[in-house]
């Protein structure tokens, strides 16, 4: 029960992970085109979707071929989106890019990134220690 436990953090942590890693390269791609005529802005979204399937959790089904039945809210079928604001517009030529918000969300990104990296290495070092 405990190997399946840290398993399943070890797997969050990963694709907590990957979230991050790719909300960087989205906001990079916001700052880029901050002066691009229709530009419109990227959002990576993985936290709600996390929440959603730590809420309605239950137990996964076993999938051996990609055209088989996933479970929705299940923890491994988990991963982020990349979602694109249409609604919004900044300016008159139509980008959506308020340059302020991408730098509070890139300096909380970097934070949440750096965060999950000490935890990474930390169980790391943790796994190295009850091996020797």
């Amino acid at each position: 029960m405990v190997e399946k436990i840290d398993e399943i953090s070890y797997s969050l942590l990963k694709k907590s992970l990957d979230a991050s890693s790719e909300r960087g390269r989205v906001i990079a791609n916001n700052i880029a085109n901050v002066n691009t005529k229709g530009f419109k802005a990227s959002r990576v979204v993985f936290e709600d979707k996390l929440n959603d399937a730590l809420e309605n959790r239950s137990i996964d089904l076993a999938t051996t071929n990609e055209k088989h039945i996933k479970k929705g809210n299940s923890l491994s079928n988990l991963n982020y989106d990349v979602v694109k604001d249409k609604s919004t517009s900044m300016r008159t030529d139509g980008n959506n890019v308020d340059i302020d918000n991408e730098m509070v969300n890139l300096a909380t990104n970097t934070i949440l990134y750096n965060a999950l990296i000490n935890q990474a290495n930390s169980r790391i070092s943790m796994r190295r220690l009850v091996i020797k």
